[in-house]
């Protein structure tokens, strides 16, 4: 049985992208730029080009997810919040950043309200948002 989700356990790897992938371009990209010194050419010079775009490549393929995980973690929460706030707090929830959001995710039912309210209330980022929940609701579906 998995341990349940908390605060110091919800960030994820994902293996073959953090542990293969991302590994075998960043040595590739260091590689061809120590065969490019070593025997520099303008085939050398474009295999580097080559490694330093293919390496982008990757990395832009997880920030796209990511930023797609998060506009739906925000529409997500805000037909949750549609359901639990009151009227004085659902007014103001368009002032949430992106990142209080996602913060939010993790917050029970029960203590959603409060949780908003503080985030609106004072300057607290996802971060912080995150380490005040109490009851932590579990967001396995991420990418």
């Amino acid at each position: 049985m998995p341990q349940p989700q908390t605060y110091a356990n919800h960030r994820r790897f994902e293996p073959i992208q953090h542990f293969v992938v991302t590994p075998i371009l960043l040595v590739t990209l260091i590689a061809t730029i120590w065969h490019l010194i070593k025997y520099p050419s303008l085939y050398s010079a474009w295999v580097v080009v080559l490694a330093f775009a293919l390496l982008l490549t990757a990395l832009l393929v997880r920030v796209y997810a990511l930023k797609v995980q998060d506009r739906l973690i925000r529409l997500e929460e805000t037909l949750r919040m549609q359901r639990l706030l009151s009227a004085d707090l659902l007014g103001r929830i368009q002032k949430l950043s992106p990142k209080q959001f996602v913060g939010l995710r993790f917050a029970s039912d029960a203590e959603l309200a409060d949780r908003v309210r503080e985030a609106l209330d004072g300057p607290l980022d996802g971060e912080a948002i995150k380490k005040r929940i109490q009851t932590w609701r579990p967001d396995t579906f991420r990418v």
